[in-house]
């Protein structure tokens, strides 16, 4: 019976039994069922029943309704069995109810696999095998997951598979990009963008298709919209491998072009699927990884995502046929990747990681010459670690020149001072027309106002009266408001004067986490260029003794279980099942397959992004009789 059994929840929830469609019931009927299709095969309890489906105002009675609500199911999930017969699809054990059905059997399980199959092609040079999977696991969406249904339980699900989703998305999109098809792409990708707005992945791979399309000046306007965006509502800049391509679309970078695709030499390395142990074979020493430079990957194409699993470029390749493990998720590691066909040739090294951004799939390395003998890994240079030690910022580009943003702001200033404060409103709207931001426009607006009373109050008042007291006193604070502070916030609308005052008002406390995070992403960029850093520095490993400062990354994979419980965000019970899931089902590939092995809420995910590492356990040495 449950073999014949096929469920939908990637759009409107749905059920056939063969050809035949079911008649699910009533919306509280469907949020069970839909419950127990997230957890098919496993046991859930009745109180989480309720919790999911009430959230916020569960029935007194709530065992007995959700006993209602299954007893409806078996009728239609079994309808030829007999009332005295026991359930055989919909069971209820000690530990709760359990829907014995094939995981195949629900779209959105069929959805990941096929995802994870593609990336499977990925690492083995198969970009059409691999951009066939992921578009057919595309094509399972029929809309968004659980409409109707509200509640934490439901919300964190929901942006699990959408997650999910829009890194199938990029993920079809650098394959295509790296197949040559960046013409047909431009088009899908404006739609990803408005959908996505914030996904930096995509403008990557959007202006990387229009500058290989000829259409430069859009890749460029398309970065300028992004930047704009991110500074008005959020605050920050692009990220670096963003800036990067930036720069190199400026300057008409050649590397930018699409590197030829063949069977030796893989398109697009991706990590193999993430579930189970990975495949241990002792790995053959690679050969010495190139010096980092600035550019980048050779095509520009490599993008650092919050969102995204990270597969590192290789550096070498073993010549062995089974893939090695890649490290996935937010912390950017390399991993010897080899072919399915035969040695690949060396691969450039991977830009960092943007500050507070999960790395993505590394793209196509430029051709070039075989991979040379076999030889030790490269050491991690002494006066590279020297340097890292002494975080740097970068500036961020602007959106004008230095001298303009200067000319501006003592323009401005001299306007506001020179006219009392009384043209301060004209000031600050001009500064919210040239950024295109309305907070500057609410502030003009409001400078605009106090004047305007001002001029109303003088007006209105005849000459032969002396105004009072309280007239007095508004009109002194209103100017001196437009003139006063009118001035110190012209001053301040300059970027960089802004950033020199901000960081007067640091505290200890602040200063300790920046130069933590930039640490740890230091720490990534040793772990792209110089794999042997991963054992000679200890990265990722704060139960053993070292002398390197990686701010705080822990690697989840190869940590002991008593620093499992130290993660930060996460309850005992919370930090148990990440342990006991590990111990059970293997390492974790991703925070995306993490927080969906351990059930995670989504806030609790996104603290452990910016401190985790992903990296493929080390294999036992080998041993020589």
């Amino acid at each position: 019976m449950s073999e014949a059994l096929r469920f939908e929840i990637l759009g409107p929830q749905r059920a056939w039994y063969a050809d035949r469609p079911l008649d699910l019931g009533p919306g509280k009927q469907r949020a069970v069922l839909a419950v127990l299709l997230l957890a098919a095969g496993r046991p859930v309890p009745t109180g989480q029943i309720v919790d999911a489906v009430w959230p916020e105002e569960p029935p007194a009675n709530g065992p007995n309704v959700v006993q209602k609500y299954v007893a409806g199911l078996r009728r239609v999930l079994e309808p030829d069995r007999s009332p005295r017969t026991p359930a055989q699809v919909l069971t209820l054990t000690d530990a709760g109810y359990v829907l014995r059905i094939p995981p195949e059997a629900v779209d959105a399980v069929r959805f990941e696999r096929g995802v994870r199959r593609a990336r499977q092609w990925q690492a083995a040079g198969r970009t059409e095998d691999a951009l066939a999977e992921v578009t057919g696991a595309l094509e399972r969406w029929q809309g968004e997951p659980f409409t109707g249904f509200t509640g934490a339980y439901f919300d964190a699900a929901r942006h699990r598979l959408v997650e999910l989703r829009a890194v199938a998305l990029e993920t079809r999109t650098e394959l295509e990009l790296a197949s040559g098809r960046h013409g047909e792409l431009v088009g899908r990708l404006v739609e990803l963008v408005a959908e996505f707005p914030v996904r930096e992945r995509l403008r990557h791979q959007l202006m990387l298709a229009l500058h290989r399309g000829g259409r430069q000046a859009e890749a460029l306007a398309a970065y300028r919209d992004f930047a704009d965006l991110l500074r008005e509502e959020y605050g920050i800049e692009p990220g670096e491998a963003l800036q990067d391509l930036h720069r190199r679309i400026l300057r008409s970078d050649p590397t930018l072009t699409v590197p030829p695709v063949s069977p030796a030499s893989p398109a697009l390395p991706a990590p193999p699927a993430p579930s189970g142990p990975p495949a241990s074979s002792a790995p053959s020493a690679p050969t010495s990884v190139p010096a980092p430079r600035a550019g980048g990957t050779p095509d520009g194409s490599g993008l650092p995502d919050g969102s995204t699993s990270a597969e590192p470029e290789a550096a070498a390749v073993p010549p062995t046929p089974a893939p090695t493990p890649d490290a996935t998720g937010p912390a950017a590691t390399p991993a010897p990747t080899p072919s399915a066909t035969g040695p690949a040739p060396a691969a450039a090294p991977v830009p960092p990681a943007a500050p507070g951004r999960a790395a993505g799939p590394v793209p196509p390395a430029a051709p070039g010459p075989a991979a040379g003998p076999v030889g030790p890994l490269t050491p991690v240079p002494h006066a590279l670690l020297v340097a890292m030690n002494q975080p740097a910022d970068t500036p961020a580009d602007r959106r004008a020149p230095g001298w303009a943003r200067l000319a501006a702001t003592l323009a401005g200033t001299a306007t506001v001072l020179v006219s009392f404060g009384s043209l301060t409103w004209a000031v600050v709207l001009g500064y919210a027309l040239w950024r295109r931001t309305w907070r500057l426009a609410l502030a003009g607006i409001g400078y605009f106002l106090l004047v305007f009373s001002v001029f109303v109050l003088a007006v209105s008042s005849p000459e032969t009266e002396e105004i009072s007291d309280g007239e007095a006193l508004y009109l002194i604070v209103a100017m001196g408001t437009c003139w006063l502070l009118g001035t110190a916030h012209v001053v301040l609308l300059n970027p960089t004067l802004w950033a020199a005052v901000g960081g007067l008002f640091w505290t200890g406390r602040r200063r300790t986490d920046e130069q933590r995070r930039l640490r740890r992403e230091q720490a990534r960029y040793l772990l792209h260029h110089y794999p042997a850093a991963r054992v000679d520095l200890r990265i990722g490993r704060p139960d053993l003794l070292r002398t390197y400062d990686d701010g705080g990354l822990v690697d989840v994979n190869s940590v002991p279980d008593p620093v499992l419980a130290t993660l930060p965000g996460l309850t005992v019970d919370q930090r148990r099942q990440v342990a006991v899931d590990r111990w059970l089902r293997g390492p974790y590939g991703s925070l995306e397959e993490l927080a969906g092995r351990c059930h995670l809420p989504p806030a609790a995910a996104e603290t452990l992004r910016d401190v985790l590492l992903f990296l493929p356990p080390e294999p036992p040495p080998v041993r020589h009789s």
